[in-house]
């Protein structure tokens, strides 16, 4: 049987996200009833918590929990600005496919222009 074990991408963006807050190990670890010593290992890679309480430090730091365990980068999908989505996997886009987004971009505001001055 394999057994799953977490990229270090966790304990850094749990450290991370607790630096953010201003918070101390022991501040931090008293708000998910924890001790100190055991969120230094999960913020040094040296245990890994449990699915509960990656749940609970996803919800306080406003993340996902793939972003917690590197399994994406977006902090949190459900508040990306709209129309974002579409722009961050451009590094695998040609720059062909690229001019060809933006001139139908260009294409979609003159019909949407144009439509607005029909309409007044």
């Amino acid at each position: 049987m394999e057994v799953l074990t977490l990229k270090p991408t966790l304990g850094v963006r749990l450290r991370e996200l607790r630096e953010a807050k201003n918070l101390s190990q022991k501040e931090a670890a008293s708000r998910f009833g924890i001790t100190n010593f055991q969120l230094s290992r999960y913020e040094t890679g040296k245990a890994n918590p449990d699915p509960d309480l990656i749940a609970k430090f996803a919800e306080f730091y406003e993340v996902s929990s793939d972003y917690l365990l590197g399994l994406s980068d977006i902090r949190n999908p459900e508040k990306q600005p709209e129309g974002e989505m579409f722009f961050w996997d451009l590094e695998n886009t040609t720059p062909e496919e690229i001019e060809e987004a933006k001139r139908y971009i260009e294409f979609r505001r003159q019909q949407l222009n144009k439509r607005k001055h029909e309409d007044s």
